[in-house]
């Protein structure tokens, strides 16, 4: 779980590149598998065995995936599954959560205005108002306001996309039946359901978010975690839907490396990993993750080590007094500390964080050895490589991190 820097100082990483290292750096598996791989070819043009194995895989794996398409980045991921809602429903108007992130595609850059459903504006230069417009941008955790935007624009909407669990604005959990009212909804109103499941699966469970929480959306989108650490994307759903992408379809859909057979080998062992694989502890007290017979399971070691990060905080934030200022919120392997002392449930919330605060803390925990991400709204990846040796000294290093911070902004 380690990074070095130009000048060989090591650092405990729980950045892991965004989240798709979930075996950690280089493992001898996913590493010997692309190396395989490349001997034979880089890239053909054509579909592989490879990318229909992994194609399978997640078709069998994933409950709302009946049928999938391979693109090179979770941004083509979004982008082509709101292109196939559009051109599925024949409407033109989509749904997005405030603070909820889907890539760089033009309609997606947009955040909410005043009011419950407002008409985005664009949130980069370089998107069209006119495309903006087409977005409508809500608070997260708030069915009222999805309800009120489906009545105000009935017949219009072809699509929600939402991150069930927001992992770009800090870590958001969904109340208890906020992704099962809007499951309902949409069904009902004929809108398309998007899961953008480009950090969460794979990752909370074999089945992503859709199992983890039992509501399974009508198409989804995937990256990260699937591509074993090289680029990759994908996109797929229920099959009278998926049926509507060309060349079966008019949906237009294509890239030069889409299904790269690189990242499908990286992908493919990776998955194979998480479901058949054990961890086990060597000599030198790191891990490694094999087809072992016996060994813990992989997402139970990743909920421990995720659990045991959000304690180590948790314990740091209480020795230092700091628990007065900041809150931490854990989900499997996925953690986050905001600092400001409320509960998080939208972006708006979020928003009201101390991100000077968190910027000091970076910095003085970047000193003493330990990576996060460099934002208050990002969260920390924990990967089966961690251990509770490294978890222990993250502990030690947010005491003095906290402190700091403490004196120079809560004293």
């Amino acid at each position: 779980p380690f990074i070095f820097d130009v000048d060989g100082n090591k650092y405990i990483d729980y950045v892991m590149s965004w989240g798709p290292l979930i075996l950690g750096h280089a493992p001898k598996k996913v590493i010997k598998a692309v190396v395989e791989q490349a001997k034979k070819g880089t890239s053909y043009g054509a579909p592989t065995p490879l990318e229909v194995e992994i194609a399978k895989f997640i078709c069998e794996n994933v409950p709302g995936v009946e049928k999938i398409r391979m693109v090179n980045s979770g941004t083509e991921a979004t982008m082509s599954a709101i292109r196939l809602a559009r051109g599925y429903t024949g409407r033109k108007k989509i749904i997005k959560f405030e603070g909820c992130y889907h890539g760089h595609v033009d309609s997606l850059l947009v955040k909410a205005g005043s009011g419950l459903a407002t008409f985005g504006k664009p949130s980069s230069p370089g998107v069209p108002e006119e495309l903006a417009a087409l977005t409508i941008t809500l608070p997260f955790n708030d069915i009222n306001a999805f309800k009120k935007a489906v009545l105000e624009h009935k017949g219009e909407i072809a699509c929600v996309i939402l991150e069930p669990v927001m992992a770009n604005a800090g870590l958001i959990l969904p109340e208890k039946e906020f992704l099962k009212e809007l499951r309902n909804i949409t069904t009902e109103e004929g809108i398309i359901l998007i899961f953008d499941e480009v950090i969460t699966g794979f990752r909370l469970s074999l089945g992503g978010a859709q199992e983890y929480f039992g509501v399974i959306p009508d198409l989804s989108t995937f990256g990260k975690v699937i591509g074993g650490g090289l680029p990759v994307g994908a996109f797929g759903g229920k099959r009278e839907i998926m049926d509507y992408l060309s060349p079966e379809g008019p949906v237009y859909q294509a890239g030069t490396l889409s299904g790269n057979p690189l990242a499908m080998a990286a992908g493919l062992m990776t998955l194979k990993l998480l479901k058949y694989g054990k961890v086990q502890k060597l000599q030198d007290g790191s891990t490694i993750v094999d087809f072992f017979e016996e060994g813990e399971e992989v997402y139970d070691y990743l909920r421990k080590m995720g659990k045991a990060f959000a304690e180590a905080i948790d314990l740091a934030r209480k020795e230092t007094g700091m628990d007065k200022f900041t809150r931490t919120y854990n989900l499997e392997s996925l953690n986050c500390l905001f600092f400001v002392n409320k509960e998080i449930k939208s972006f708006k919330d979020a928003s009201k964080a101390n991100t000077k605060a968190y910027a000091l803390f970076f910095r003085e925990m970047l000193k003493q050895g330990v990576y996060l991400a460099p934002s208050q709204f990002e969260v920390a990846f924990v990967s089966t490589a961690h251990t509770k040796k490294e978890i222990e000294k993250t502990y030690e290093a947010a005491v003095k991190a906290l402190k700091t911070v403490k004196e120079v902004f809560y004293s």
